[in-house]
């Protein structure tokens, strides 16, 4: 069975694709209720460890601590290292954390939900899944292993921002024209924020450009929402992973034409002004909007030009909040198409991704990827971008390679991304260091451990080559080799 899987920062929502349907599957809590989604929440007691709809019941009981929106440690500049998660008293590794909840995603979907007979009795799942456009290769890494030990056959990564526009072309293929071919995807999920400009063909859709907001989501309109509860009621007892989920069920309830939201604390139910709560959320919508500026340019007699636009589609749990499609119509009006189940886009897409109907998507290098040289004789250091956000990626894999004759008997390389280079030519915006390599140019320390060696000058080594490589996940592979005798070494980073 072809399944789509948006892994989200407070909801993993599953579509199937089923003889030309995609329906989103619906799963069965403990008590009979049905939701459409697997809540992003871990809960533990000290030693038992659970998931789901099982850990949001928990974290309403003495003794429990919660854990919410864990996908966002992924972003974290140690993630490849697979830092250390606390939850109350226990501790877990980050991959195993990830692997744990993926489990039981797999064992609900094959005991507990609407997924097709035939799949729970063949318990096999070949799955597209989604990662933030942004998403760095430690990310897409641990992201791919994680789904592979928990059992899914992973067919391949999509960015979220991609696998909607594919929903878009599915569901609203009369918008477009020869001269308005292109969507703007908003994905605005629990966590993070991404943009992408896709130009949109019959078979093929081409991302020309995509930004956003590594932590920003519908978690901080929760945040806002329960500050205004405790501005007004005081400081509470419950966990606040417990209170967090309250205000997003309260903020998700909201419609339109609300004036009050009650917000359920440990005592009382504080009655939080609607008005005051856009108000208070606000700045976080015209970021999103100020991003858009970097993919989009500026208009002639409006904020930016549309001319090309077929549409733009508002997707991501953390849209479902009025005031945000309120703020987006402000400035482009009727262009402006919200997804009829905004939290499910993504996973429909991936599903249709995973059939026979799927167009062929070309990305974009969603980020700057480099390595740290040393330069000037070795007395600095500078950043050498070797894959920047200009770079189109196949979907049969992209490949760099420089060549050149080093004059340092060691090769120590320190690799990281970044959101772009300045005009300086230095990094900026968030910096990801995550994998180092040393690489003996010096054919006679082969066998030497080379974080011993101290690095020097060497005159008359080998010509070397660095070759990169961006797979159709997105994750960047480097090999180097010694020309002259074909030695050579390769990571995947």
């Amino acid at each position: 069975m072809d399944l789509g899987i948006d892994f989200g920062t407070t909801r993993t929502v599953v579509a199937v694709a089923d003889r030309g349907n995609f329906p989103v599957v619906q799963f069965e809590t403990a008590d009979g209720d049905v939701f459409d989604h697997f809540p992003s929440v871990a809960a533990s007691d000290g030693t038992s460890l659970v998931f789901g709809h099982d850990a949001v019941a928990k974290l309403e009981q003495p003794g429990w601590t919660g854990l919410r929106s864990f996908k966002r440690l992924l972003a974290r500049p140690d993630a490849a290292s697979c830092p250390k998660v606390a939850i109350g008293a226990l501790e877990i590794g980050l991959d195993e954390l990830l692997v744990s909840f993926l489990t039981a995603l797999r064992e609900a979907l094959v005991h507990r939900s609407t997924c097709p007979v035939n799949a729970r009795k063949k318990q096999t799942f070949r799955t597209f899944v989604a990662v933030p456009a942004r998403a760095s290769s430690a990310q897409r890494f641990l992201t791919l292993e994680a789904f592979r030990r928990a059992g899914f056959q992973v067919a391949g990564l999509m960015n979220e921002p991609s696998a909607a526009g594919i929903e878009y072309a599915h569901r609203y293929a009369k918008t477009f024209t020869s001269s308005r071919s292109q969507v703007l995807v908003y994905d605005l999920g629990g966590g993070t924020f991404d943009i992408s400009l896709v130009e949109m063909g019959d078979d093929r859709h081409t991302v020309l450009d995509n930004a956003g907001v590594n932590r920003l989501g519908g978690e901080d309109f929760d945040r806002v929402l329960l500050k205004l509860a405790l501005d007004e009621a005081g400081p509470q007892k419950t966990d606040e992973t417990a209170l967090l989920e309250r205000c997003r069920v309260a903020k998700e309830a909201l419609t339109p034409n609300s004036r009050k939201v009650g917000i359920d604390l440990d005592e009382e139910t504080v009655q939080v002004d609607v008005k005051a709560f856009y108000e208070a959320s606000r700045p976080l919508v015209d970021q999103t909007i100020d991003t858009i500026g970097e993919v989009l340019a500026a208009g002639t007699d409006e904020r930016f030009d549309t001319t090309v636009l077929a549409g733009v589609y508002v997707v991501g749990g953390g849209s479902d909040l009025p005031a945000v499609s309120r703020q987006l119509k402000e400035v482009f009006g009727r262009r402006v198409k919200r997804s009829s189940y905004a939290s499910g886009a993504t996973a429909v897409g991936l599903a249709i991704a995973a059939s026979d109907q799927a167009p062929e998507v070309h990305e974009r290098f969603s980020r700057t990827f480099g390595v740290f040289r040393e330069i000037a004789s070795g007395t600095d250091v500078a950043f050498d971008p070797i894959l920047t956000r200009d770079t189109k990626l196949e979907p049969t894999g992209t490949e760099w390679t420089r060549r050149y004759r080093p004059v340092h008997n060691v090769g120590h390389f320190r690799f990281a991304e970044c959101d772009a280079m300045g005009a300086k030519g230095t990094p900026i915006g968030d910096l990801t260091p995550f994998a180092e390599l040393r690489f003996p140019f010096d054919p006679s320390l082969r066998e030497s451990d080379l974080s011993k060696v101290e690095i020097a000058h060497c005159a008359g080594l080998p010509l070397v080559e660095e070759r990169y490589r961006v797979d159709d996940n997105g994750i960047v592979s480097v090999k180097i080799t010694d020309l002259e005798s074909g030695w050579s070494r390769e990571e995947r980073l």
